[in-house]
C-alpha cells in the first residue's frame, strides 16, 4: 500500500482516538453534574452528518470534516453560537447556571484526559516495548562537532561526560538538551585523554536554531560509502556501495567528516581519492588499506561541494533496548511524558521567530510523524505525543479553546463576578477567527513545502 494511505490512516485512527476520550472529559463530568450534552460528536457536522443516532437527550454523531469534534452543552456560550439558547431564562439542567468550580471541572476535563492518557500510553510503550536507545559502540570514536560549536571549545572526537552534572543515556542526547533545555556546561573528554568542563551561553539554543545546526553532535563514522546518487560526479566516476575511502589529494582520511571537509575545501575542482572495495572486518579505521580492490580517482565536486556519496545510517544492531518491569514503566512513563510536555513548550521559543515561523505544520507534519508501514509501537508512541500536545494546545488562554473558558471562569471565581455574556460572545468569535488563521497558517506552510520540496 502507498506509504501516504498508511500516514494518513495512522492519522485518523489517532485523532479518532484522542477526539473521542477528550470529548468524554467534558461529557463525563457534565453528565456527573445533570447538565444536558445536546451533542457528541466526533469530527465536525457542516451541514450534514456521516452519521448521528439520539440516546436519551443526546445525538451522537460522526461528522465529515476531520478538523476535530465537540460536545454541545446546554446553556454555554461555545462555537455554535446558540444565541437563541442563550436569550432565555437560564434552566437547572443547564451549563450556566452551575456553580463555577463544576464549570471550571468541566471545561479542564478534556485537558486532564489528553495529559493523563499520554502518561497511560508511554506507561503502557514502556512496559510492553521497552525503551530504545543507541549502543555505547556507536560513539567509540566521539562525537562529529559543528562549527558553531568548537567556538566554545569542543572538538571533533569529544565524548560527553555529563551535561550540567548528570550523564546522558545517550550521547546524542546532548542535541534535545542543548536545543530545548537550559544547559549551562557541559563535561567532555577529549582525544587527548584530558577531561573538560565547558560553559555555555543561556542562548545558546538561538544561536545552533538561527545557524541551522538543530544536530550540532552526531556520532563519527568511517568514511564507507552506502549509496552513491544517480548521475552523480561519484556515480560518474565508478565509485559504489561499500567503497572505503583512503585518502583525498595524498592526505589520509580516517572518518567521514574528515573526508567531507577535504572534498568542501576543493569545490569545483578535481580530486584524487583512493579507495578500497575489499571487505573490511575488524580493521581498524588507523589501519594502512590496500590489496586487490585497491583503487584510485580523480573526480570534481558539483557546486555545493559534494561528489553525491552518502554514508551509512545507524544500523539496527546499534539500537539497543531497555526493559521495565510494570511499576519501573510507571515512574518511567511519568518522566517520559513530562519531558515530552517541556520540550514541546520549550520549542515555542523557536516559533516566534521569522525562521520559527516557516517551521509551523498543519496536518501533513503530523502525518509525517507516523512511520511509512504500520508499526504498533511508533503509532501508540506518536499518538501519545498528539495527546500531550492537544492538551497543551487547548488550554492556551485563546476564546474558542477550553483554556478561554478556564480564562473566563478564573476571572468568575476571583472577582465573584460573571463576565459579561456580550463581552464573551465576541470573545468567541475573535477566537474562532484566530483559530481558523493558525490552523490556514500552519497547513498553507504543508502545502509550500511539499510544493517546493524544502
Amino acid at each position: 500500500m502507498d506509504p501516504f494511505f498508511i500516514k494518513a490512516a495512522q492519522l485518523l485512527l489517532s485523532l479518532s482516538i484522542l477526539i473521542v476520550l477528550h470529548e468524554l472529559g467534558h461529557f463525563i463530568p457534565a453528565k456527573y453534574f445533570k447538565i444536558r450534552v445536546e451533542k457528541f460528536y466526533l469530527f465536525f457536522d457542516v451541514k450534514f452528518s456521516l452519521f448521528k443516532k439520539k440516546i436519551g437527550d443526546t445525538v451522537y454523531g460522526i461528522g465529515w470534516l476531520p478538523l476535530g469534534g465537540y460536545v454541545k452543552i446546554s446553556g454555554m456560550i461555545d462555537e455554535s453560537m446558540d444565541k437563541e439558547q442563550m436569550s432565555k431564562p437560564p434552566e437547572p439542567w443547564e451549563f450556566r447556571s452551575k456553580p463555577a468550580w463544576q464549570r471550571l471541572i468541566i471545561m479542564l476535563g478534556g485537558v486532564t484526559v489528553n495529559i493523563v492518557l499520554g502518561f497511560l500510553i508511554y506507561m503502557m510503550v514502556l512496559f510492553v516495548y521497552g525503551e530504545n536507545y543507541l549502543s555505547p559502540k556507536v560513539f567509540e570514536n566521539g562525537l562529529e562537532t559543528a562549527e558553531v560549536m568548537k567556538d566554545y571549545g569542543f572538538m571533533d572526537g569529544d565524548k560527553i561526560l555529563s551535561v550540567d552534572g548528570e550523564p546522558l543515556q545517550s550521547q546524542i542526547d546532548i542535541n534535545k538538551h542543548l536545543l530545548l533545555r537550559d544547559v549551562s556546561t557541559v563535561e567532555v573528554k577529549h582525544t587527548n585523554g584530558n577531561s573538560e568542563t565547558i560553559s555555555l551561553p543561556e542562548d545558546i539554543g538561538q544561536k545552533l536554531f538561527q545557524s541551522g545546526s538543530l544536530q550540532p553532535f552526531s556520532p563519527i563514522k568511517k568514511p564507507m560509502i552506502d549509496s552513491v546518487l544517480a548521475d552523480s560526479p561519484a556515480a560518474k566516476a565508478g565509485l559504489k556501495k561499500g567503497d572505503l575511502i583512503t585518502s583525498v589529494n595524498g592526505e589520509k582520511v580516517n572518518y567521514w567528516h574528515e573526508f567531507r571537509q577535504k572534498i568542501k575545501n576543493n569545490t569545483g575542482v578535481p580530486v584524487e581519492i583512493t579507495y578500497t572495495s575489499e571487505p573490511q572486518e575488524n580493521t581498524g579505521l588507523d589501519k594502512e588499506l590496500s590489496g586487490e580492490g585497491f583503487g584510485k580517482i580523480n573526480i570534481t565536486t558539483n557546486e555545493e561541494g559534494n561528489i553525491g556519496v552518502i554514508t551509512a545510517a545507524i544500523s539496527p544492531d546499534d539500537i539497543l533496548t531497555k526493559s521495565y518491569s510494570f511499576g519501573e514503566s510507571i515512574g518511567a512513563g511519568f518522566d517520559y511524558a513530562y519531558w515530552t510536555l517541556h520540550d514541546y513548550v520549550a520549542q515555542f521559543k523557536y516559533v516566534f521567530t521569522k525562521k520559527g515561523a516557516t517551521q509551523v505544520g498543519g496536518f501533513g507534519a503530523i502525518g509525517s510523524l507516523f512511520p511509512d508501514a504500520w508499526d504498533w509501537k511508533a503509532f501508540w508512541t506518536t499518538t501519545a505525543f498528539i495527546s500531550i500536545i492537544l492538551a497543551f494546545m487547548n488550554i492556551l488562554p485563546i476564546p474558542a479553546l477550553d483554556g478561554g473558558h478556564v480564562m473566563f471562569l478564573l476571572y468568575e471565581i476571583v472577582s465573584g463576578r460573571k463576565p459579561n455574556e456580550k463581552v464573551m460572545e465576541y470573545a468567541q468569535i475573535i477566537g474562532f477567527f484566530i483559530l481558523i488563521a493558525l490552523v490556514l497558517f500552519a497547513n498553507g506552510n504543508d502545502v509550500y513545502r511539499w510544493l517546493t520540496g524544502e
